[in-house]
């Protein structure tokens, strides 16, 4: 695989959000990825075990410059994430996320969304009984699926590049 991405930002720092690096580290498939946690104990965890490329302790950091954005926390604090975000992202960056339902995810994220950047909600069907960010490994994805909901107006370019991350992963994509 190669680059498709320059800087990806996760935030959030559990297993999903660090199996992506992990993944995304092994394909080479981004040149920096940033991460935030909320907690200063889940900064200094993913710091101590190497995750991330730059543990962020302000969101704005994270975000700015990042031509992907990965909300990877509780579906319900992902509206008020991105409407602390959106003045830091980048024009032509894409915003996507992990959570198990859609519906709520597209309602409390997409007012919050600039202009010029695109919102791809996903799913990605894997995961493990374990949390945190010292339980991701590379290979979490691997033959597992990722559905990605494009919305009416979702940019086409970018819902192929998110579709070629997540098959970088390892993931059949729907």
């Amino acid at each position: 695989m190669t680059q498709i991405y320059n800087k990806v930002a996760l935030i959030g720092l559990g297993l999903i959000a660090s199996s992506m690096f992990w993944s995304i580290k092994k394909g080479k498939l981004a040149t920096h990825v940033a991460g935030y946690a909320k907690s200063p104990e889940t900064r200094e965890t993913a710091r101590r075990i190497g995750l991330c490329d730059s543990v962020e302790e302000n969101l704005c950091d994270a975000v700015e410059g990042a031509d992907l954005v990965v909300l990877c926390v509780p579906v319900g604090a992902m509206g008020k994430i991105t409407k602390s975000m959106a003045p830091f992202l980048k024009r032509g960056a894409t915003v996507t996320d992990v959570g198990s339902v859609k519906r709520a995810v597209i309602d409390s994220v997409t007012p919050y969304i600039p202009d010029g950047v695109n919102f791809i909600p996903a799913h990605p069907i894997a995961g493990t009984e374990l949390s945190g960010p010292e339980s991701g490994f590379a290979d979490l994805f691997k033959n597992r699926w990722c559905i990605i909901v494009p919305l009416k107006d979702s940019n086409k370019c970018s819902v192929r590049q998110l579709k070629t991350l997540w098959e970088g992963l390892g993931t059949n994509v729907e």
